[in-house]
């Protein structure tokens, strides 16, 4: 089955073969996280605020890396795949070290003898192999990617054996990402990750604020997209973000649709209409937690992590956690991301095969002209009722619904996916972190919501995988659909990815291994 569907092409091109804001602000009874000089622009995040503690190079990279994701403008499945090509350098690296790992591409073939098997070598590759993907992923992040080299007492070119080792394991990575379909470097169509296949919107752009004119919904199944003021104050209408990314190579998965899941309900159904009027009524009874829970999960927006960055500082936690050393923390990482990576890709393709409605435009379509509730603004005696015609997700002015088609629920995919991984990796669901959320922080409401200090707790990896996808549901920008079978997909994934690591942490090299050792 293609991911293309209704909405562009039948095959995928083929590619020419390549060789070579008012942040919330939060506080938590588990402390500051540790970073680089410079903090990201962003609000503090699930995962932020690890117990104290000394940061080994893994995570140095991985901080290295979101905040080079909240200063450029990547969309979510753009970053699970950076996240998971710099992840994979790092473990490459670090495999030739071990004495039973097998790397990606050479398997076995770079092992080191037993006497270059040090710390110090081991943290050298890995730098050396973190800072080729992340220059290749962020290039305008270059000079702070250089600095952290200058910091770690490397220069930026290898003056030894190790530094050599992680930079071919790394080459080696990017050689065959480069043509694994996301279109990095523009050789498939000019731009950066831009669409090759053809895509295209049936239906007109939606003026968000207007009340809706129902002729530009063509098909009420159907995208669409929104013009809207973006956070600069500048007037823009979204193009769908990364329709070919269902096509790129995954890491486990055999396709983006091995994991089937039910179609979402049509246009004309009684599930249509019943799945709108749930959102309608789940968001006009939103209480001060709930709507916390929407805002503190969301992480999309200008100087935010994206998604699948959040189980990236949930790992990192987890690892001041348990106190991880190297060898650990490459191999969570390794797996976790790239976990996200595969979820990506399949939540990717069933959003471009289905083309599916959002919630803003179902019910302004069905409720247009209709006297409906709305999300209770604060200090409002009386729950506030609108034109249906004009409702408006529990979400920013700027930032009304991400720019791509609703189902299934990438959040929830990718929450489940890495919790599911960081269960298995940790042998428990234990997770243990906490935060509080400081009255009036609100970016929907700011200074107003909420009208209290709200904290959450996530006991378990679990609770906070569950808190992760019905925080989709609060926001007014998914169906309960997309969220079950999202969050469904996302645990096989993740359990698939991890078995799929554990083989190369045992040895087994994988038969797609083709480089040339020494």
């Amino acid at each position: 089955m293609s991911p293309t569907g209704r909405a562009g092409p039948a095959a995928r091109p083929r590619r020419p073969h390549r060789t070579g804001t008012a942040a919330l602000a939060v506080t938590t009874t588990l402390g500051l996280a540790l970073g680089l000089a410079e903090a990201p622009a962003r609000a503090a995040g699930p995962g932020d605020r690890p117990r104290g503690g000394r940061e080994n190079v893994v995570l140095r990279w991985s901080q290295a890396q979101l905040e080079a994701t909240t200063r450029t403008h990547l969309g979510p499945p753009m970053v699970a795949r950076a996240l998971a090509v710099t992840h994979t350098c790092m473990y490459d690296a670090w495999a030739a070290y071990d004495r039973r790992a097998a790397g990606t591409r050479f398997g076995t073939r770079l092992r080191r003898p037993r006497a270059e098997r040090t710390a110090r070598n081991k943290d050298q590759a890995i730098s050396y192999a973190a800072y080729t993907a992340a220059v290749d992923l962020w290039p305008t992040e270059r000079p702070r990617f250089d600095a952290l080299m200058a910091a770690l007492g490397y220069p930026v070119s290898p003056a030894g054996r190790a530094g050599e080792i992680g930079v071919r394991a790394c080459e080696a990575v990017l050689r065959s990402r480069h043509d694994d379909g996301a279109n990095q470097l523009g050789d498939l169509q000019p731009g950066a990750y831009s669409d090759y296949t053809g895509y295209r919107p049936v239906n007109d752009p939606l003026m968000v604020g207007r009340p809706m004119d129902k002729r530009t919904l063509r098909d009420p199944g159907r995208w669409q997209a929104l013009a809207l003021m973006d956070d600069a104050g500048v007037p823009r209408t979204q193009e769908y973000m990364g329709p070919h990314m269902g096509y790129v190579q995954p890491f486990a998965l055999r396709s983006w649709d091995q994991f089937k899941i039910p179609a979402p309900a049509r246009y004309g159904s009684r599930a249509y209409t019943r799945q709108a009027r749930d959102i309608m009524r789940t968001t006009a009874h939103l209480t001060d937690r709930q709507k916390v829970i929407s805002e503190y999960w969301a992480d999309e927006g200008p100087g935010f992590v994206s998604p699948p960055g959040t189980w990236a500082n949930i790992a990192r936690f987890v690892s001041l956690r348990d106190r991880n050393g190297v060898d650990d923390d490459v191999k969570m990482f390794f797996a976790m991301t790239n976990a996200v990576f595969d979820s990506s890709i399949a939540v990717w393709g069933y959003k471009r095969h289905h083309d599916s409605v959002r919630p803003i435009s179902a019910i302004r379509y069905l409720y247009g002209g209709k006297r409906i509730p709305s999300w209770p603004e604060h200090g409002r005696r009386h729950q506030k009722v609108i034109d249906g015609g004009t409702w408006w997700p529990y979400q920013p002015p700027f930032f009304v619904t991400p720019a791509f088609a609703e189902y299934p629920s990438g959040h929830s995919a990718f929450g489940a996916a890495g919790g599911q991984v960081l269960k298995m990796f940790t042998g428990s669901d234990r997770y243990g972190d906490s935060v509080t959320v400081r009255a009036g922080s609100s970016r929907v409401e700011p200074g107003r919501s909420p009208r209290r200090n709200v904290t959450l707790r996530w006991p378990t990896f679990s609770s906070a995988i569950e808190e992760n996808g019905v925080s989709r549901e609060y926001g007014g920008i998914h169906f309960k659909d997309a969220v079950e079978y999202g969050t469904s997909m996302g645990r096989k994934i993740g359990v698939q990815a991890y078995n799929e690591a554990r083989l190369l942490f045992a040895g087994f090299a994988r038969p797609a291994a083709d480089e040339t050792g020494s």
